[in-house]
């Protein structure tokens, strides 16, 4: 049960992945700042972006916070099992754009835009993003992750294999796809961005123990259904809010890590979907990015979930080599 929405967009738009990849200026990023997404497929049911608070109403009298993430942790699998998992496991797909951002990307590595001014780069974007998309792209993805805090993702990307590691303090990438074939460490800010998020049972288990403030703001329709809306504040002062379902109390929405796209900070939201019981506990099948401001959205579509697999330490160190 941990923070999905913090994983996933963590993902999508971190150092090496596919957001960034894609993007107009395929080029690292500054300090605080975020390539602009790739051109993705609109979800059938994703929600469009916009306030967070546009249809809020209040809860039930005599509903807490805590009477709702008791709930969520039992209709996620229990306290008991989420504490006993030790490492999880996915193998699947992600949405990387189409047609057109591919061979746009390839036309980056190949040089045949980068040492043009930006200005003129930019032009010769949004021009073909005018263009008529061709077909969506997916991409195979593995992604591992080990208490403490430690992550490891491989993604196959024309024909090659990007990989980014964190050992819970550091990390490490290699994009190959933008002709990067040696290691290249987090900066102090990259490294600051990835630690917490890879916590397997996420900020609502022993959310008291943790330092955590929960707040049962209200009720907010998701998708066509009523769903709680908590707002947690973490002991560090971070705030992030959780929308659980008031049927199934799985947690369905989820905020993610702010962007910076356009030179605006933009709210991220992620949205859950199709879950399944694996071993007892309940996995997001489906899970689905929305960026305020934007229609586009990023869908990470799971095929297979392993709970407590092997992982070697080693698979989290720095890469040698």
């Amino acid at each position: 049960m941990f923070s999905k929405g913090r994983l996933l967009s963590s993902v999508l738009v971190s150092l090496c992945f596919p957001a960034a990849v894609l993007a107009a200026d395929a080029g690292p990023a500054t300090a605080g700042q975020t390539a602009p997404a790739a051109k993705v497929a609109p979800a059938a049911k994703a929600a469009p972006a916009g306030s967070i608070a546009s249809a809020l109403k209040p809860a039930p009298a005599g509903v807490t916070a805590a009477q709702v993430v008791d709930k969520h942790v039992a209709a996620r699998g229990g306290l008991k099992a989420w504490q006993g998992l030790q490492s999880m496991a996915w193998n699947g797909k992600m949405d990387v754009g189409f047609g057109d951002s591919v061979a746009r990307s390839a036309r980056y590595v190949s040089n045949e835009s980068m040492h043009k001014p930006r200005q003129q780069r930019a032009a010769m974007e949004k021009a073909q993003d005018q263009q008529p998309a061709e077909k969506q792209v997916q991409v195979p993805f593995v992604l591992e992750m080990k208490r403490p805090d430690k992550s490891r993702i491989e993604l196959e990307f024309a024909g090659k294999t990007a990989v980014q590691v964190f050992d819970g303090k550091s990390g490490w990438m290699k994009r190959p796809y933008l002709n990067r074939d040696t290691w290249e460490p987090f900066s102090a800010e990259q490294a600051k961005s990835q630690a917490g998020k890879w916590d397997l049972e996420g900020p609502l288990v022993d959310y008291v123990v943790r330092g955590t403030k929960v707040d049962l703001e209200g009720i907010e329709p998701v998708e066509g259904k009523d769903a709680y809306r908590l707002k947690l504040t973490m002991k560090s002062g971070e705030v992030q809010h959780v929308w659980i379902d008031a049927q199934s109390y799985l947690d369905v929405k989820v905020e993610g890590i702010p962007r910076r796209m356009d030179g605006k900070m933009r709210t991220v939201w992620v949205y859950h979907r199709d879950f399944r019981s694996v071993q007892g506990l309940m996995v997001p099948f489906v899970l689905e990015t929305a960026v305020d401001g934007y229609r586009d959205t990023h869908r990470m579509v799971l095929e297979k979930v392993g709970l407590n697999p092997q992982l070697d330490d080693a698979l989290f160190t720095k890469p040698q080599g």
